[in-house]
């Protein structure tokens, strides 16, 4: 049987009103990325895929975004998702495409006296864009990546006669692309600016050692988001980034918040 199916969403839209995006929203896949140690990390990747659409298109194809994904699971670094995304542009006949991919990055971190390994599990997004233009394209990218790690207040410290509260937190770092750099190298960097980081797994000579160090190491949250902007900048790698921190209080009923955007080098 060789019947021709009618091809809806190209037929024409009188309407005359163009659509910023369409697409696929939520897409759950299993997918690759890079991994510092072992080269390839499977995990599962939450996936949203847009496109523009012209005044004079009925609708999109929708199945197209996961064909073109589903080619690139197997090796979603970041230079290839902005490439999936070119495809993107051309296979819908579109100017724009946008995506956006969240995904648990797992590590290996032992315990730091017992040295028991246990996995840890941070939030990850890769997020572009692009744009044809002439016989190109513009293209942008942004990765995040969220920290867990623990606080001890500096001010609970000083005025309290015994201990002092701490809480665990989040850090989230946002970065645009620059040269090519390894996750685990961001965590680590996000880490050593924590009073201390957070484990999954924790014999008591490692809660000791947890309590004792942080206790000598207080940082409020804007102490945090400004000790990991300054060694980002020192990286000089990265020509926009964004650091935010919220901890969240075990005294307080809400959360501190602290937040530092870096726009590059202004020229006048």
């Amino acid at each position: 049987m060789n019947e021709r199916l009618t091809d809806v969403q190209n037929t024409p839209d009188i309407r005359d009103i163009p659509l910023t995006k369409v697409g696929v929203k939520g897409l759950e896949y299993p997918i690759r990325v890079l991994d510092k140690v072992h080269k390839v990390q499977h995990t599962t990747g939450t996936a949203d895929l847009y496109a523009d659409l012209p005044r004079h298109f009925k609708g999109t194809h929708m199945s197209r975004f996961v064909e073109i994904f589903h080619r690139y699971r197997d090796d979603l670094s970041m230079p290839r998702f902005l490439k999936m995304l070119e495809e993107i542009t051309t296979g819908l006949e579109a100017e724009s495409a946008w995506g956006t991919v969240e995904f648990p990055y797992f590590l290996e971190k032992k315990a730091p006296v017992s040295q028991i390994p246990g996995m840890m599990s941070y939030r990850c997004r890769y997020q572009g864009k692009v744009k044809s233009k002439e016989m190109a394209f513009d293209r942008h990218f942004l990765v995040a990546i969220t920290v867990p790690v623990t606080t001890v207040c500096p001010c609970s410290r000083a005025i309290s006669e015994r201990g002092a509260h701490n809480q665990r937190g989040i850090v989230t770092v946002e970065l645009e692309l620059g040269p090519f750099f390894w996750i685990e190298d961001i965590i680590e960097l996000v880490e050593k600016a924590a009073s201390s980081p957070v484990y999954s797994i924790l014999k008591r000579e490692d809660e000791k050692h947890i309590t004792e160090t942080s206790y000598d190491n207080p940082k409020f949250v804007e102490d945090l988001v400004r000790d990991v902007y300054s060694e980002l900048k020192a990286l000089g790698s990265f020509p926009r980034f964004t650091v935010e921190a919220e901890n969240f209080e075990s005294i307080h009923n809400h959360s501190a918040y602290a937040r530092a955007v870096y726009e590059g080098v202004k020229h006048e």
